[in-house]
């Protein structure tokens, strides 16, 4: 018998159709119902609650009830960060559910990558940041230089409590429509938190896109500099 972790019943479970629809459903970071996921899913909320059961146990997904109903998440970032290698790796290879629809333009452009900003803007956060050096990249390693971390303090983000959390401050974090590097770790999220708290973002409808408002893409222009939109694979 082989040593080490067995990828096995983990790919099983999230390779199932009704299951995978689940996640990628999750990996937006919102906290869902069993009825919102079956409706995901595709299938009746007793054959959605089955799915869930063996999602939870299995680690990959957490369960919290408020009120009458249970709301499920993903269980942390590894699990997000494992949906959004597989979804880039099944874009490259052409394995797409639909085919480009009207909400695609809105989700190349921005969408939430978990707790971070992915698309376009997500990428050219990333490029903008490297190309004023307020983040130093060597191959896909980053980290936040001298003028970065005092850029990043006056935008009101507290540098000692992203240092002290379990998770990289900068991680890349492979886009799958981009086929390029946007911001994740502990900045990515609290950058697009701070994003939210400025209400320079906001959901579009229950989806993962997003929609910078005009005072919103003027900010963001401001402190990091203007996006063009970007072919994908650019």
């Amino acid at each position: 018998m082989k040593d080490g972790p067995s990828i096995a019943p983990v790919a099983a479970l999230a390779g199932d159709p009704a299951r995978a629809n689940m996640l990628a459903a999750l990996s937006g970071g919102m906290a869902l119902t069993a009825s919102e996921l079956a409706g995901e899913a595709g299938v009746t909320l007793q054959t959605a609650s089955s799915h869930l059961a063996k999602l939870e146990g299995a680690g990959l997904i957490s369960a919290t009830r408020q009120g009458r109903h249970r709301y499920f998440r993903l269980a942390d970032n590894d699990v997000a960060q494992m949906l959004e290698a597989i979804m880039n790796v099944a874009a490259r290879t052409g394995q797409l559910r639909t085919r480009p629809g009207p909400r695609d333009p809105a989700l190349r452009r921005a969408r939430v990558c978990y707790d971070h900003l992915a698309g376009e803007m997500g990428v050219g956060l990333l490029d903008n940041l490297v190309r004023m050096k307020r983040i130093a990249c060597e191959r896909e390693d980053l980290r936040l230089t001298k003028s970065g971390m005092e850029f990043i303090a006056g935008f009101h983000i507290d540098l000692d409590g992203l240092s002290n959390m379990r998770r990289p401050v900068c991680r890349p974090c492979l886009d799958w429509s981009m086929r390029r590097h946007h911001l994740g770790g502990a900045l990515g999220a609290a950058l697009l938190k701070r994003f939210q708290e400025l209400r320079w973002v906001t959901r579009i409808g229950e989806s993962r896109a997003l929609r910078f408002t005009p005072s919103g893409e003027a900010g963001f222009r401001k402190s990091f500099g203007s996006v063009a939109a970007m072919e994908s694979g650019a």
